[in-house]
Formats: structure tokens, sequence, C-alpha cells
């Protein structure tokens, strides 16, 4: 599944240079930070709810599964015959069921008589139904017969309802399924855990005039007794698979189609109309069905592939087998009107989704524990492709930015968990749905890649799908088969990154013994809140890449640092030559050098010696050993004026975020305006160089670096960038020239930011209009930049109204939160305000984690964590119970920042201010 977040990253990291801070210093800073969180009692995570997984004295073989879903009164009917084998004599039956009544229930032992079932009872907080019966069930195979009834329910999970308007403006409703990771049970009464496999035999009963779509191809369709405006559509029988992976779609939809070089039929569902915006993903799905089967030397196993967009979608997209359900923003293309990023956004989406066709679907987890080899596999994985089908988008440099450097910012916070986490209850399975399971996995399997290397790891992937195909695996299975092909200590290595939270902090000093060069390394845990003390200091075994300025782009040495402390010598390295850790910035650690190391490198910013992904890496551990408190922030502002000559989209990109941190801190600060100031000093040049529109040449890349200059100057009120918005948005609001897709969200949001009241009116008619879910969400993401109280009231309300989409209100609230510090109170207001309608149509999903987090993190005044973890004391959201925590914890880090940084980041602004720097 790939959650959906509009940007890679709202909070992130921090920065420093000289040497450590004493120890006793060290002490008592990290004693009064956890006595401070001990105090709000932010230091553990609830106790687990009780929980059992599900017995096993009977399992399904095979489903035979027919449903009549009502499109008017949103119901559906249900008749299950599943083919059963009791293992051990018993006279119940349980399995899982939410939101279901059951009407009837048998089970007729195989060639003897039917036994009706004479109770059904409820455990509804562990969502199972135990089926009684009055005589005892032998062991043996037979068949258990159940007719129920459900609801076609509006909040994006099990077997909802997703509306949508027919292109002569009738509103209708479609019937989708979105089953991971426990909500298969809101369809049908099944055995919903991962390990319990079966085949399904899937039918729809449905209005003849809609598409009904299942995994598997339609093998009959056949007129309805008593209804001729109905038919039955019969689908082929599934391989063995996991109840999650099922799914079904009935509503009105355009395709476009093709085969790919396997001869596997490929369809892209649209909304009707919309055909030709199905093209881009049909065509990278046909490229990434073989290069997978390539990669894994496995064929694809279904004869088809749906990729189907859902109107209503609380995910980015869902992996099912053979028919992946997509937001609209995550699969649509329109040739005119779609930006850059969204075209790079829907090829990683499908890339993740194909990947999850074998590892997941063919092989999948045993339990939820092992949700992140799923998760973090697929993560990683859809970049290889992509980079595969697109080269031009120099991906890998942008996995850095989005997942490396996210996961590192999470995993770095004492309200952590381990990749691997234990699940019980189907409440916990949400809380893992996060970038540690996602992007942290991913990032390990990045560092796991490299360290075995390609060859390798693609025999050891082969192994491991080969022999649990149609099975299930955990983590420990995918080592042994990796360990196999590659003959390294897999499993040693990978547990300290899956099995316990965190990862390193490697500080590095150098010393010349005539040619060569003498490296000291140690390693501790880094923290959020500073350097760590304690006893027992966690430890990883660390491969570490060393590279110097003779040849920047190839590691000079590779080792397993697999102690607290080692030194090894680099042989010819002449005195002023620079050495560099972490090439291509892979190991999943951050660095920090000693003062003169440091010195050293900056000139390869100034001069672009080192790789792009290595000054970006350079800068990103620099700022979050700020943020830390390990070094001031001041020094890491002077390095980022050292990018003045940065070409690199991506390098940008995450100075951008890091800036976007540090002024949402001092926007609780009076000087808030100087950061502004800082921010035009550094972004003009570029800006100045690129200019508002495309030049001969240019591409992908340049198109992304474009609009974030373009918006990251525009927001900070540069003049002439504010001028140049201004008359684009008049030509383009009449219709004299409209903005290209490129240029839409940073030309709203400065004319937004900058605008009044019939600013916005105007943007809510452009939203309004809009006949792409693209455009109304880039308006709707940039609406909180709105800076006036009573326009930012009525960008809330606007959040909640018909006209925006439920999934979609999460990052109105969220713009509004992370567009001013007026807004932030604001939105925080008005979440307390609307928290029960709010948690209704969320149920506790992730959406309710994301909308907590994007929220209330830009707080930095120690009083607000309290206010956060009592408004959830007594308002709890089970699912977000470690994202609150978190949040918290942040909130308390902000504040201690600013504490301890304001000043001096003050001075250096009105010292800078006073005596520019020149270029």
């Amino acid at each position: 599944m790939w959650l959906a977040a509009a940007a890679p990253s709202l909070a992130r990291r921090l920065l420093f240079l000289g040497p450590p801070p004493p120890p006793l210093l060290l002490l008592l800073s990290r004693f009064s930070r956890s006595r401070r969180l001990h105090s709000l009692g932010l230091a553990a995570m609830p106790e687990k709810r009780p929980f059992e997984r599900l017995p096993t004295d009977v399992s399904p073989i095979n489903y035979s599964l027919c449903l009549k879903p009502d499109l008017l009164d949103f119901t559906f009917e249900g008749k299950l015959e599943a083919a059963a084998q009791v293992r051990q004599a018993t006279n119940q039956i349980v399995m899982n069921c939410a939101d279901i009544d059951i009407i009837t229930a048998s089970y007729a032992p195989e060639g003897d008589e039917e036994i009706h079932a004479t109770g059904f009872n409820y455990q509804n907080e562990d969502e199972k139904v135990t089926l009684s019966f009055p005589s005892t069930l032998q062991p043996g195979t037979g068949t258990l017969k159940i007719d129920f009834v459900g609801e076609l329910n509006d909040k994006m999970k099990g077997f909802y309802r997703s509306k949508y308007t027919t292109p002569s403006g009738e509103v209708r409703y479609a019937a989708v399924t979105q089953f991971e990771a426990t909500d298969a049970r809101r369809a049908f009464p099944c055995w919903d855990e991962p390990a319990i496999k079966a085949t399904f035999d899937i039918s729809l009963v449905v209005p003849k005039d809609r598409v009904a779509l299942s995994n598997m191809n339609v093998i009959e369709r056949k007129p309805y007794p008593d209804d001729e405006n109905v038919v039955e559509v019969k689908f082929a029988r599934t391989p063995v698979m996991s109840t999650y992976l099922v799914a079904f779609v009935v509503g009105e939809y355009d395709f476009v189609e093709t085969r790919s070089k396997d001869g596997v039929c490929v369809r892209v569902y649209t909304p009707v109309g919309k055909a030709e915006q199905g093209k881009f993903a049909l065509e990278v799905a046909a490229k990434t069905l073989p290069f997978y089967k390539d990669y894994f030397n496995v064929p694809y196993p279904l004869p088809k592939i749906d990729l189907i967009a859902i109107a209503d979608f609380a995910a980015g997209a869902m992996e099912n087998w053979g028919l992946v359900t997509y937001r609209e923003t995550a699969l649509l293309i329109d040739p005119k009107n779609s930006c850059s990023s969204s075209r790079q956004w829907v090829a990683l989406v499908v890339g993740h989704e194909l990947a999850h066709q074998w590892f997941g679907n063919l092989v999948t987890m045993e339990w939820w524990t092992h949700l992140w080899l799923n998760e973090g596999f697929a993560s990683w994985i859809e970049y290889l492709c992509v980079d595969h089908c697109f080269p031009e988008y120099d991906i890998w440099t942008q996995f850095v930015s989005a997942d490396y450097t996210r996961a590192q910012e999470l995993d770095a916070l004492d309200n952590s968990h381990p990749i691997e986490v234990s699940v019980g209850h189907p409440s916990e399975v949400d809380e893992i749905f996060d970038a540690i399971s996602y992007s942290k996995g991913a990032s390990v399997i990045r560092m796991l890649h490299d360290y075995i290397g390609d060859k390798d790891f693609k025999k050891g992937m082969n192994m491991y799908l080969t022999k649990f195909q149609q099975k299930n695996a955990a983590t420990e299975d995918l080592w042994e088969s990796l360990e196999n092909t590659s003959g390294k200590p897999i499993a040693a290595v990978m547990n300290t990154w899956t099995k316990q939270m965190g990862f390193p902090l490697i500080y590095v000093e150098a010393e010349q013994v005539e040619d060569d060069r003498l490296l000291r390394l140690s390693q501790r845990k880094f923290c959020a809140s500073g350097p760590y003390v304690g006893e027992d200091c966690p430890q990883w075994m660390v491969p570490i890449t060393i590279s110097t300025s003779e040849d920047p782009n190839h590691a000079k040495l590779k080792i397993l640092m697999d102690k607290p402390e080692m030194s090894v010598v680099l042989k010819d390295v002449k005195p002023d030559q620079w050495v560099k850790l972490n090439l291509g910035t892979v190991g999943f650690y951050r660095t920090q050098y000693s003062s003169a190391m440091l010195e050293s490198l900056l000139p390869g910013i100034r001069d672009l010696s080192l790789p792009p992904v290595d000054r970006l890496g350079l800068q990103n551990d620099l700022f979050s050993l700020a943020r830390a408190g390990i070094i001031s922030t001041v020094e890491v502002l002077k390095v980022m004026e050292a990018f003045v000559n940065e070409p690199n989209y991506t390098v940008w990109s995450d100075l951008s975020c890091n800036l976007g941190i540090l002024s949402t801190l001092l926007s609780h600060t009076d000087f808030y305006e100087e950061i502004q100031e800082f921010v035009k000093d550094v972004f003009s040049p570029i800006g100045e160089r690129l200019g508002w529109d495309p030049k001969p040449g240019e591409g992908h890349l340049d198109a992304l670096l474009r609009g974030l200059v373009l918006g990251k100057l525009g927001k900070a009120g540069h003049k002439a960038t504010l001028e140049e918005a201004r008359r684009r948005f008049k030509d383009h609001v009449e219709g004299k020239q409209i903005l290209s897709a490129d240029l839409r969200s940073p030309v709203y949001l400065t004319v937004l930011k900058h605008g009044d009241g019939t600013t916005l009116d105007i943007m809510l008619k452009l939203h309004k209009q809009a006949d792409m879910q693209e455009e109304k969400n880039r308006i709707e993401r940039v609406l909180g930049a709105t800076l006036s109280p009573e326009l930012i009231q009525k960008v809330l309300t606007f959040a909640l109204s018909e006209e925006v989409r439920p999934q979609d209100t999460v990052s109105v609230i969220g713009g509004v939160a992370g567009g001013s510090k007026h807004g932030r109170k604001a939105a925080w207001k008005f979440i307390k305000d609307n928290w029960e309608e709010l948690y209704n149509r969320y149920q506790g999903g992730f959406l309710i984690s994301r909308l907590i987090k994007l929220s209330v993190e830009g707080f930095a005044v120690d009083k607000m964590a309290g206010e956060v973890k009592a408004f959830f004391e007594s308002h709890p959201a089970p699912s977000a119970e470690r994202t609150i925590q978190q949040c918290c914890e942040n909130i308390l880090l902000n504040a201690a920042w600013l504490k301890r940084d304001a000043e001096s980041i003050h001075q250096y602004l009105l010292q800078r201010k006073a005596s520019p720097p020149t270029a």
C-alpha cells in the first residue's frame, strides 16, 4: 500500500561544528529533558490491549463468495460457501466479522448432513464472531455456508461507497474495497489473517450498466433471475492468497489497455470520459511488469492486471492482487494539466504497487509484525524501477530527501519504534503504517543491497520468492536466502537495524601520518534531544564507505563497523585532500566530523566537487546536529550560504525543507522577517538563473527546481517574484495565458500568501471549476497560506464542506497549520471543536495520525505538549497513540531548540544585514 503523503515530510532535522560539549552539561540537559517528558507522561507508550489470534482448529481451503451491493440504499447482501478443513473436533467456528449481520449459518461435513448453527456470538471489540453448533464437527473437510447482510459504509474501509459525479453532473456512487490491514471482515465473515490463505471464487450481482471488477478475469456474465436490469458476473478462481488482498469494484469507468511484452493484459480504469488520463500509468505499468519479472526471475502469476482510480480513497494506492486501487491523483495524468512532480509520483506509486504483486502477494508476511518487509521492500524497489523507466529523474538522489532523511527524523525520537514491532490487536496495525515501516525499511534495504551487491541480491530474492511462493514468510526467511547467495552475515548485521529502534551517529576525526590518513571512528545512538547518555548504548553493525577528493564518486575503502570504536588507515591520501564518510548517503547513520575535517569538505559544496547526494547528506546531517543541540544553528546557516552555486533540484529541495522548519520555529519569535530575508538571499541567485520560463533543452528536474525556487521566493515575499506571480495569475484567471501546470502551485501559493479575500474567492472558484482532482488538490494544499484570521476560518470551514473529498480534508487543515503561526493555533482549535466529526470520518485509520501530526507538530511551547496530551487523553485515538507521543516530543524539542539558539540566530541575522556577505 502507498500511504498518501502529499509532501515527503513536514518536520525534519538540525546542526554543529565544534567538539562534543562537556559530558556533565550533556547529562544535566538530558536529565532535565527526560524529567520533563516524564512529568508530561510522554515517555512510555500505553499498554497493549489483550489479543489472541484466531484458533487453528478450522481453516478455509476455498471461499465461494457472491455479493449483491445496493448502490441506492448503501447495503449489500452476501452468500458465502467456504470449503473448510476441521483439524480437530469442535462445536464452534471462530471467524473475523465486523459490521456484518449473519442471517443463517450451517456446516455440512463432506458426504454428511448439514448442521445449522444455533448461535452467533459477536465479540465486537475483537471483531470476531463465534458460530455455535448443536453437535461436534469432526476432523475432515466440509462446507460452511453463511448468508449475511452489511452496509456499504462511508469510512473508506471494508466494502464502502465512493461518491463521483457523472459527465452530465449527476452524483452517483460506486461500491469499492479497501481491506488492508484488517477490513476484509467488513465485507464477508472470514479468517482475516495474512497467514490463513485460501483460493477465492467471486461473483458480483450488479446493475447491467456498471463495470464489475475483481482480482481475476471475468469467466461468465449472465442475466440475474427476477431482475432484467441486473447481471451476475463470475470471476476465475484466484491463486492461494490472503484475505486483505481480495478486491472488488462496481461502478462506471472507461479504460485503456495494452499487453506487456510478456503477454499480460494491462488495463487502467479511469472516470468516464477521462481514458486519455490513464495512458501514462498504462505505459509505466507495461514497462514495469517485465522489469520485475526479469529482476525476480519469476513470471507475473495472474493473466491480467487492472489499475483503477477510485474517487474516495484513504491511502495513496493498494496492491490488491490483479486489481490495484489508487487515488485519482496517484494514477491519472493529463498531458496538458499535470505537473512534472505528479508524473513522477504516479510512476513511483505504480512501481510500488506492482512490486507487491510478487513481494507481498505471491509471498506474504506471516503476521503484521513483518509488515515492514512488504512495505520497506516495495518502497525501495519502486525507485529501482522508476530509475529503469525514467533515468532522467535522478530518482535515487530524490530517495535520500524523500525517504531516508524523513525516516531518520522520526527514528531519532524517544517515541520511535523498531522496524519490526510486535503487533497484536487490530487497532495497533494502523500505527505501524508509518515512515519507519516504509522509509526506514526502504533505507536499510538500500544499504543492504549496496553491502551485498546487485548480483547476489537478485539471486537471493529469486531464492526467497521461489521457496515461499503462495506461502507466508518472516523477515528471517529473507535474511537466510540473502545469506546463502552472498556468503555475508546478513542476519547478524540486519538484526541490529530491524530489531532495535534508532540509528548511530558516527563521530570521525582524522590525523595525517606521513602519506596516509588515520581515521578514528566512534558510534553512539543519535538522539533528537542531544548526545546519548546512559549506560547501555545500543550498537549497530554499520557498513561504512569512505571516499576522498581524488575520486569522489567511488569508495576508497569499505568496512563493516561492528564495535563502538575503531581506527582505519587510508593509504596515499595527501594532506590537501578531503575525506568523506557515507558515499552516496547510503548508510543509515549520521556523521559528525571534527572541525578540521568539516572545514576541508565545505569548499566541495561551493565548487560542486562533492557529488550532489553527498552535498545533500552533509547539509542534512549538520542541520540535524544543530536541531539536536550538538552544534550551533548559526554554523549551519553559514554552511547553507555555501550552496550559492548549487544546480541540483534535490539538494535545493532538502535545503528548502530545512529552512522551512527553521522558519516555522522562528515564527514563534519577533524576528521572523529576518529569516525570510535570509531565505530570499539564498534563493535569489538560483531564481534569477532559472527565470520563469523553460529554456530549450531543459528537462524534468529543471521544471521541479523552478517550481520549488519560485514558490520559496514568493512565499518569502521576494518583490520581483511576487509582482510576476500576480501578473501571471491575473492572465491565467482571465484566460489570456493559462499557467503551465508546473508553475501553478508556486503562483497560487504566492498570490494567496500576499493576497486578500478576493484572491481567496478566486481560488475557491478555480477549485469548483476544476475538472481534475490533481488541480483541486493543488489548490487545497495552498489555501492555508492565507494570513488573515477570518480568511483562515473560511478555509477551515471549507475543509469540511462537500466541496472537499473526505481524504483531502486532512491536507487542507494541515496546510492551514503549516501556513502561519495564527493558522497553527486556528487549525488546532478547529480540530478540537470538530473532533467527533473528524474522528468518525477516519475511524482510526492512518489519516487521523496524519491529521494530528500536520496540525500540532509546529508548536514550540512546552505547555502545548501538555495541552495536546491532555486533549487526547479525554478524546482517545488508539491508532494514533504513537503519533501523539511523537508530536508532543517534537513540541518539547522545538521549545528547547528555540530557547537554546534563538538569540544567537537573531544576532547572526542582524550582523549579516549590517554587513552582507560577498558572493
